[in-house]
């Protein structure tokens, strides 16, 4: 039998958790929720969990037990793993390779995680054990754990999570202009009356948590800058051929990109 104790700053979330009977316990501090807890879960953007981190390793042997193994659901691994192994904390790291572009515990979906993915990423001072436990609980959420070591992780999602964000931002800024000058593009109030599915799926992510969005983008810099510059070229590529008249390489280009998304994972 599970008992889970929850926290955050504002105490919306897990009140609200609470009131539904997700949860047993909305704690006042944190210190509350983690004291006698078998294992933490960091559920923050990046840049704070690295702050919860320095808290967890202020509480050890105190309120958090040295038994105690923490994980995280954040998106980036390096960072995160290398700020917890220095605090001496039991971490296995955790990505549940499923989420949506809203927040909050009213945007909560049981089915999130089913037949997911949840990356797990074992530190220095993890066990077998310690793993064991956060691949249960993955289990229970229905989700399929994967071990990987923490840079293979953050090199394969600044591809397929992180780039798509700074891509769906830059492409709100290209189509309607960039707020910081003050001014909308000059055509976007007729675009955006005609704008439909394609804009909606394209742009879904710079929706999203600003907060979260600059930690995932300040802990995987390097791995997305390599394939943002990967993408700059691709992109030199379409320009030459399209302001060339090229079809044929146009012709490829988009048979290629179907072809390679025909094959699957």
């Amino acid at each position: 039998m599970w008992h889970i104790a929850t926290w955050s700053p504002t105490g919306n979330g897990p009140r609200q958790a609470a009131e539904a009977s997700i949860v047993e316990t909305a704690a006042e501090t944190a210190d509350d929720a983690i004291r006698g807890a078998d294992v933490v879960i960091l559920a923050a953007p990046p840049l704070a969990c690295l702050d919860l981190i320095d808290i967890l390793k202020a509480s050890l042997g105190d309120a958090l037990d040295e038994a105690a193994v923490v994980t995280d659901v954040a998106s980036t691994k390096q960072a995160i793993g290398s700020r917890a192994d220095e605090a001496g904390l039991r971490f296995v790291g955790g990505h549940p390779m499923a989420g949506r572009e809203l927040g909050g515990y009213e945007s909560a979906d049981s089915n999130l995680f089913v037949r997911r993915p949840w990356v797990l990423v074992p530190g220095a001072n993890a066990t077998r054990d310690d793993v064991a436990r956060i691949e249960r609980i993955a289990n229970a959420c229905g989700a399929q754990p994967v071990e990987m070591d923490a840079g293979d992780h953050d090199s394969a999602v600044a591809a397929i999570s992180h780039l798509p964000l700074v891509v769906a931002a830059a492409l709100v800024q290209a189509v309607t202009g960039d707020r910081r000058d003050g001014e909308d593009a000059a055509d976007w109030n007729v675009a955006r009356r005609l704008a439909s599915t394609g804009w909606e799926g394209m742009t879904r992510l710079a929706r999203g948590d600003v907060d979260m969005g600059v930690g995932i983008l300040a802990t995987n810099a390097p791995a997305v800058a390599v394939r943002l510059r990967a993408l700059r070229d691709v992109i030199d590529g379409w320009l030459a051929a399209i302001e060339g008249s090229d079809q044929d390489d146009v012709r490829r280009r988009l048979e290629d990109a179907r072809q390679r998304l025909g094959e699957g994972p």
